[in-house]
């Protein structure tokens, strides 16, 4: 779709990715930054989203207030999110106002980091993490990842724990921003109607993203131990249970099968983890995902059920993840690839997805992807790729979590 790609390196070392598209009636651009918490210290564990925080708490050229107030002037949909490997600033807006936006965003990203709103956002962290703990589905999730990495920082908590973030210091957290928010680190992409010389003259009037070194990242690989853990909460009326796998990482050719094969198995009504936990009525959820990282990954199924049907909805579960070994077939992959074609194409269709999928490629594949050439390497996956994938990558060792009443 993309009918010219652009790619520059500013002087000062910011990477520009362009995706103009002249038909477009809206422009979307995103600052990427590659730092989150895989790339904390133990002791400062949820400082990449506390930052994410800071940053609409005002700068040298602008307080909070304005901040707020000048998106909604120019009508953004704009917001920011934190991972455990990249940290996005965005902003979808009219094309007359792409200027104004990027000027806003590559302003925020030189935060004032102030004492008192330091002070202020921790507490509003805390409630966060408070509220996250309320919710059995987050709990899970965290213990899950804190099982299966290990002391790996993939398993680290992006929001941090209440004791990571109520002794992280405001001078912790600005040696960690000189860090890791150098223009060497920060990738922007930017989709729609625009021009992409302008865009880059915009960039470089942005004199606060300094010239900064790249952090390194470090690439020591997990090792799961295929682990079982259960958690008892009283409180809790529902059964809710989590299984991971190592799979193919977002470098990996085999991330295509990965993708077919996980919509196969729990991606929806038609998967094999509908018609054989929620039709029957056993399960109220359940999927399978993929989750690519930089340089490794992992498969993911999840169900949450009736106390009482614990035990047999995890043998289902289970005995459905052997069995697909051997059992996709080529109609289960074709049907899969078709939806996930769609899905890539309908993203593809607004310069917001086309931007994040941009930016997301760049940050891990540093190269340029065209949706024509994903769909060709997503429609090629093979029934035989499946079950290679299957025979190198078996499901197994498994990490194993539960969380219920008792």
């Amino acid at each position: 779709m993309s009918l010219s790609f652009h790619q520059q390196r500013l002087a000062n070392g910011l990477t520009v990715l362009a995706d103009p598209d002249p038909a477009a009636h809206t422009a979307a651009v995103g600052f990427f930054v590659q730092t989150g918490a895989r790339d904390e210290p133990r002791e400062l564990m949820g400082v990449s989203h506390f930052l994410e925080h800071m940053m609409f708490k005002g700068t040298a050229r602008r307080s909070a207030e304005d901040v707020n107030r000048e998106f909604d002037e120019m009508g953004a949909d704009y917001n920011a999110f934190t991972g455990h490997e990249c940290t996005v600033y965005y902003a979808h807006v009219l094309p007359e106002f792409l200027p104004r936006a990027v000027d806003l965003l590559g302003d925020m990203l030189r935060p004032a980091l102030r004492d008192g709103d330091f002070c202020v956002e921790k507490k509003v962290i805390l409630e966060e993490i408070g509220m996250y703990e309320d919710r059995p589905q987050w709990r899970l999730q965290d213990y899950l990842l804190e099982c299966h990495f290990g002391g790996h920082p993939l398993g680290f908590r992006v929001l941090g724990t209440q004791a990571s973030i109520d002794a992280l210091g405001v001078d912790s957290m600005r040696d960690y921003f000189r860090q890791r928010y150098g223009a060497h680190n920060i990738v922007v992409a930017a989709s729609g109607r625009f021009d992409p010389e302008k865009l880059c003259r915009d960039l470089e009037a942005c004199q606060s993203l300094d010239g900064a070194a790249a952090p390194s990242r470090t690439y020591d690989l997990p090792a799961p131990p295929g682990i079982e853990r259960s958690l008892a909460d009283p409180k809790l009326t529902r059964h809710y249970l989590a299984v991971m796998s190592p799979a193919p990482s977002a470098q990996d050719p085999r991330r295509y099968a990965a993708a077919v094969l996980a919509d196969a198995l729990g991606a929806g009504d038609g998967s094999r983890l509908h018609w054989s936990l929620i039709d029957p009525g056993l399960a109220d959820e359940a999927d399978f995902s993929h989750v690519p990282q930089d340089r490794v990954g992992a498969f993911m199924a999840y169900a949450s059920c009736d106390p009482q049907r614990a035990g047999q909805v995890e043998q289902i579960l289970l005995e459905t993840l052997d069995a697909c070994a051997s059992g996709i077939d080529a109609g289960e992959v074709e049907r899969a690839k078709n939806k996930l074609a769609t899905q890539a194409t309908l993203k593809g269709e607004q310069p917001l997805g086309r931007m994040m999928n941009l930016g997301g490629q760049w940050t891990y594949l540093r190269q340029y992807v065209p949706l024509e050439q994903e769909l060709e390497r997503l429609m090629a996956v093979t029934v035989e790729q499946v079950h290679g994938l299957l025979t190198e990558m078996p499901l197994t060792p498994r990490t194993i979590v539960r969380l219920g009443p008792r």
